[in-house]
């Protein structure tokens, strides 16, 4: 049986939005709705920290919360994914980031079962290269393998920031795909906390229309009829790699 864990990487450090993961909305932290809907998977969630002294909040907010957390450099994200998979013998890694709050767990299980089921380590399945999700419901699923790969072979800093382009990229020639799509686009949103105008967003749709406890396709849904909510950061350009 194939080990399967979900990886978050978190810091306190963002540039635009410093602490953002530890902002409360109607008395929980950003990061208790993220790992409570990545825990509705029924998967195992992992954190992954760095070592600064200002992320001992988000190892507490792991202790105190039963969510097992490794930590390691604070721009070598690769190296600390491989440091968590090693730790916790993962076989297959689903990786996220901490600042999607309303990730969406019953689609990370079934695409997690689409990916054992295709039993093949050079897979990488997502639903982030062809967009067709609102912005921070973004998944990745690939192999240990993969992941060893790129630790060893990946060196421009982005490529270990970012952990994946190494991967995605197919640097190696080797990688297969397979792409979660939506039959109706709706990229356009963003879902994602990297600005004060996506807190707010995120702020409104929990506390009023209790987003935390809706499937995506409610909550897509949601957002289809209140264009004034998605226009509170539809202004919003996404950082790039």
């Amino acid at each position: 049986m194939k080990k399967v864990g979900i990886i978050s990487q978190a810091r306190m450090t963002s540039t635009r939005l410093p602490g953002k993961v530890l902002r409360v909305i109607a008395g929980q932290p950003l990061l208790h709705y993220h790992t409570s809907r990545l825990q509705a998977s029924g998967l195992p969630v992992y954190l992954a920290v760095t070592n600064n002294t200002t992320d001992d909040v988000l190892a507490d907010f792991a202790a105190t919360n039963h969510i097992p957390c490794t930590r390691g450099d604070e721009q070598d994200v690769l190296s600390r994914y491989q440091q968590c998979v090693t730790t916790h013998n993962l076989d297959i890694i689903v990786r996220v980031t901490s600042d999607c709050p309303l990730l969406d767990g019953e689609l990370i299980a079934s695409s997690v079962r689409a990916y054992v089921q295709a039993n093949n380590p050079r897979l990488y399945l997502s639903n982030v290269l062809e967009r067709s999700f609102p912005r921070g419901l973004d998944f990745e699923i690939f192999s240990r393998e993969l992941l060893e790969e790129a630790f060893q072979l990946a060196t421009l800093p982005s490529d270990r920031e970012h952990v994946t382009p190494y991967i995605h990229q197919n640097r190696s020639g080797q990688v297969q795909f397979q792409h979660i799509v939506r039959s109706e686009d709706r990229s356009n949103y963003r879902l994602t906390v990297d600005t004060a105008e996506d807190f707010q967003l995120i702020q409104e749709l929990i506390e009023n229309y209790q987003a935390s406890q809706l499937t995506i396709n409610e909550l897509i849904a949601l957002l289809d009829t209140h264009p004034e909510l998605v226009a509170l950061n539809a202004h919003i350009e996404q950082k790039k790699i």
